[in-house]
């Protein structure tokens, strides 16, 4: 398991955030939320994706996948809009063939809302910036995070 370099937003400075952790990660500097998002496969996905207490946002997707590039920048700005609500978990379905199928993503891209453990949403393929938002938003207003 990695971690990840963000950059804080708030005051700029730069901020190694891993893979797994408890709690919610914050700027040492500002205090501010950060945005979680980590990889994970087959091997580390439960410890990634059970790391936290707030929802986990997870992308299945490919690198061949042309609508998989083009909803990256939204769900890492989804990711960004939510630090401290939200974790975003990116998974390569071609490396982590068992979390696909746990997930029974035929299609890609798939995103997955889980709170605690348990599915609050799905998406099936690439949706407009607006509308992601909106789904994202909804489940987690249904959950009160």
């Amino acid at each position: 398991m990695s971690s990840s370099v963000i950059t804080c937003r708030h005051c700029g400075t730069r901020n190694r955030v891993p893979a797994v952790a408890t709690g919610t990660p914050t700027c040492p500097q500002c205090k501010n939320p950060l945005p979680w998002i980590a990889a994970a496969g087959d091997d580390d996905f439960d410890a990634v994706a059970d790391s936290t207490k707030m929802a986990v946002l997870v992308d299945l997707w490919a690198p061949w996948c042309g609508p998989c590039r083009q909803v990256t920048p939204v769900l890492e700005q989804i990711a960004n809009d939510q630090a401290g609500k939200v974790k975003l978990v990116k998974v390569n379905v071609d490396n982590a063939p068992m979390v696909a199928t746990r997930f029974d993503a035929r299609s890609i891209p798939t995103m997955v809302l889980l709170k605690d453990g348990q599915s609050i949403g799905r998406q099936i393929g690439a949706l407009p910036a607006a509308q992601l938002k909106r789904w994202v938003a909804a489940a987690l207003n249904r959950t009160g995070s």
